[in-house]
């Protein structure tokens, strides 16, 4: 894809300045002695990136040339870019951020935290792309039962399935559960790659035959929000619930019941 007018000169001068910010022995070449100009020559980079220094010349030159998503890459790392930076450059020479690999191992930040206890007595926790309940308050425990579980196997995708006392609270759970496998379906796709989401999905299917026979059928359905009843002391209780996106780098997702208001 080429890059738009209004961005390549913008390309051109960030690449020179990451470029100029590194020293041969940064990148694993012989220390080189005094040099006319800062930092790695631009054949130095070419040759890392596995181009050919005319080509490299011209995108450093802001001239328009298409470049491909695995050159990027590898120039990102060849620059020894962070992620900023990276998402940076691919912003400037495809107008769009780079495909990032789904994370389920995260760690909650203090502040969500602290908001998820701030939430009560509205139940709240955080998930990751895997459903791992990594956080939650004591109004979400009371519901949920969170914390009668070992944080190991602490994940709502299998307590949703394994738990007869998660299946007896959620009314109407035969149709409930499918339509929640069906929302964690587009996470697994974003964390495919992760071993751990598919070893959830074998062990799943070995012990709930529910499971299997719902993760097979590849049903997709849009997130979960809405109504659902939920069994409290042995009475059902509307609750309006609803995600939100809590970090998108980190792919948290805060969830939140509210009991609904009465008419």
């Amino acid at each position: 894809m080429r890059t738009l007018e209004r961005t390549r000169p913008e390309l051109a001068e960030f690449l020179r300045t990451r470029r100029e910010r590194l020293m041969p022995e940064d990148v694993g070449l012989p220390s080189a002695k005094r040099r006319r100009t800062p930092g790695l020559r631009r054949e130095e980079v070419a040759a890392l990136a596995g181009v050919g220094l005319t080509w490299y010349t011209w995108l450093e030159q802001g001239r328009e040339i298409g470049v491909s998503a695995d050159f990027l890459d590898n120039l990102a790392r060849v620059l020894k870019l962070d992620a900023a930076e990276r998402r940076h450059l691919f912003m400037l020479a495809h107008e769009r951020p780079p495909a990032e690999p789904g994370k389920t191992f995260c760690i909650v930040p203090s502040l969500a935290a602290r908001l998820v206890e701030d939430l009560a007595p509205h139940a709240a926790y955080i998930i990751n792309l895997r459903w791992d309940v990594l956080t939650f308050n004591q109004s979400a425990d009371s519901l949920f039962g969170f914390g009668q579980h070992g944080s190991s196997r602490r994940n709502l995708l299998w307590l949703l399935f394994t738990d007869p006392g998660l299946r007896d609270a959620i009314i109407d759970w035969e149709e409930q559960a499918p339509a929640m496998l069906a929302s964690f379906r587009r996470d697994f796709a974003a964390a495919r790659a992760d071993a751990d989401a598919k070893k959830l999905i074998a062990e799943l299917e070995v012990v709930s035959s529910d499971f299997k026979s719902w993760w097979r059928s590849q049903d997709v359905h849009a997130p979960c929000t809405g109504t659902r009843l939920i069994r409290v002391e042995g009475q059902p209780v509307e609750f309006e619930h609803t995600s939100l996106t809590l970090d998108g780098g980190q792919h948290l997702r805060l969830v939140v019941y509210a009991r609904t208001q009465p008419h």
